[in-house]
């Protein structure tokens, strides 16, 4: 695993700017509009005004033990008092869940100066055994590029692991251990999480022996879409949507741990940290997880399928709205999505979409926050039916497309 994963990434904070292209099996790729909200105004017809500024911040991820470490910061939130009602419940949740949490050696083969091939750690992560069959669900760039895998429980254990499969897009994979009196961790709703709730992250950070580390912090925010680093460029990996913020502390290693309610109930994958707010000033306490519930139907279709396939519009270009980006482009709806660019033939083309509609609602649920379409189309697979909600103009449509 190599240390890309802490490169440096820009987020998109006033509006996430998405290109979603259709590809083979009706992949949907995410990925930044070249040039912003100007760009994106620019492709309309007629082009609306620019707006004047754009807010951006850099985040980075937090993926495996051998990147340079994040560092180390204090959490804002103030310490539970020994003995008290709170330092109890911590307690008894870590007693439930650390068991399950396992550390996944990523083993790649290098060769030596005699040409001769030798395997070695090319990385380290975390994951959660969760259920008893020892599927187990981590980050996709944990297991990324491994010829073997090698999975070490809290109780002293090893097990070598199969990929079942991971899926980019994403960034969620489960592998599979065979064992007897596997621990298993339970699974929560974090739609059912509140901005202020205390939660717990557990994993292998910095893959210090003795185990895995314990780290708490609060819910800083909910909701949030954030970029991954990629592969030819900082800013060029997915988007991921519907995304946990927190301030417990996250650092290499912990990608693919969990994020955990006082219940003892897993509601996130740990998977990135802020990198630099601005150049020589590191951001603190922001660290990000994917949401169980976008998580677990994606781990379920892995297990079904051995795949993951995604539902899409094509090839389009569009830009979530909100009252400042709305005041920024010059138009009243302050809610919904604002289409720029369609592919000739796609299904958002078939579908009777134009450059300058708003998509107001899909199926009926509005489109508001920057995630919306996104997780929209997430919760479809290919050949379904969606009924668009479009305003054109003054005048609001009803359209239907096949994703």
């Amino acid at each position: 695993m190599n240390t890309r994963r802490f490169s440096r990434m820009a987020v998109q904070i006033a509006a996430v700017l998405l290109l979603i292209s259709l590809q083979t099996g009706c992949q949907l790729l995410r990925q930044v509009w070249p040039g912003g909200v100007t760009a994106l105004a620019a492709t309309l017809t007629p082009p609306l005004p620019s707006p004047t500024a754009q807010e951006t911040m850099s985040v980075a991820a937090a993926p495996t033990a051998t990147a340079t470490p994040v560092p180390a910061t204090a959490t804002p939130v103030p310490a539970p008092a020994p003995g008290s009602d709170l330092t109890t419940a911590i307690r008894q949740v870590v007693q439930k869940v650390k068991p399950a949490v396992v550390q996944i050696t990523n083993e790649q083969t290098q060769v030596n100066q005699f040409n001769m091939p030798f395997t070695l750690p090319a990385g380290v992560g975390s994951g959660l055994i969760y259920d008893r069959e020892g599927h187990i669900l981590t980050n996709n760039h944990v297991v990324e590029g491994a010829e073997q895998l090698l999975v070490s429980l809290p109780d002293g254990r090893s097990f070598p692991a199969k990929l079942i499969a991971g899926d980019a897009d994403t960034d969620l994979a489960v592998i599979q251990i065979t064992g007897s009196n596997l621990p298993v961790a339970e699974l929560g709703d974090s739609r059912q999480l509140q901005v202020g709730d205390w939660v717990i992250a557990i994993g292998n950070a910095l893959a210090l022996p003795g185990g895995p580390t314990v780290t708490t912090g609060v819910v800083s925010a909910l909701g949030r879409a954030v970029q991954e680093p990629g592969t030819s460029s900082p800013n060029s990996g997915p988007f991921l949507f519907d995304v946990i913020q927190t301030d417990a502390a996250i650092n290499p290693g912990n990608s693919g741990g969990p994020l955990v309610n006082l219940s003892g109930q897993v509601i996130g994958i740990n998977t990135l940290v802020a990198g630099q707010a601005e150049p020589g000033v590191q951001a603190q306490g922001i660290g990000f997880a994917i949401a169980i519930a976008t998580a677990k139907p994606i781990a379920d279709q892995i297990v079904a399928t051995g795949k993951v396939i995604h539902a899409s519009m094509g090839g389009i270009s569009y830009l979530p709205l909100n009252p400042s980006i709305s005041a920024m482009i010059g138009i009243t709806e302050t809610q919904g999505v604002l289409i720029g660019q369609i592919e000739s033939g796609s299904p958002a083309d078939q579908a009777g979409l134009q450059s300058r509609d708003i998509i107001l609602a899909i199926n009926g649920t509005p489109m508001e926050g920057d995630s919306a379409l996104a997780q929209a189309l997430n919760s479809h697979k290919p050949g379904d039916k969606l009924t668009l909600t479009v305003l054109r103009g003054t005048q609001e449509l009803t359209l239907v497309l096949l994703c």
